[in-house]
């Protein structure tokens, strides 16, 4: 199993920008695709963005599209969640995970296998 670690996180206001930074373990980081998750109190864990095992193809939930970006360095084994413009519902803990299987863009938790610690997001009014 892959381990993930993520940092970055911290306290914003709104309007304001974050980088959150996934490193993996292992030599086969750039097969797996990755994805960003996240959980706020009382929901369940929402998909936020995913990016194939190449960085070539990314895909977004439509309430951070325009917002946030993904982006990974296979040569540094680090996945990056770039997050501009943010709003105090973007409150969340955020999760990284891999997706060993098809390298392709995965959206659901199901496809993950490999989760990190999590870090904590909060944007305040």
């Amino acid at each position: 199993q892959v381990q993930l670690v993520e940092s970055g996180g911290g306290l914003v206001q709104a309007g304001g920008s974050l980088r959150l930074s996934c490193a993996a373990s292992g030599r086969t980081f750039s097969s797996f695709a990755m994805g960003w998750f996240r959980l706020a109190p009382a929901k369940a864990r929402e998909f936020v963005a995913a990016i194939s095992w190449s960085g070539g193809s990314t895909y977004y939930a439509d309430s951070v599209k325009g917002r946030f970006t993904i982006s990974r360095d296979n040569a540094k084994n680090t996945v990056y969640l770039q997050m501009n413009s943010l709003k105090p519902e973007d409150t969340a803990v955020y999760y990284c995970a891999a997706d060993r299987t098809t390298g392709k863009v995965a959206t659901t938790v199901y496809e993950y296998d490999s989760w990190g610690q999590g870090t904590q997001v909060t944007v305040s009014s």
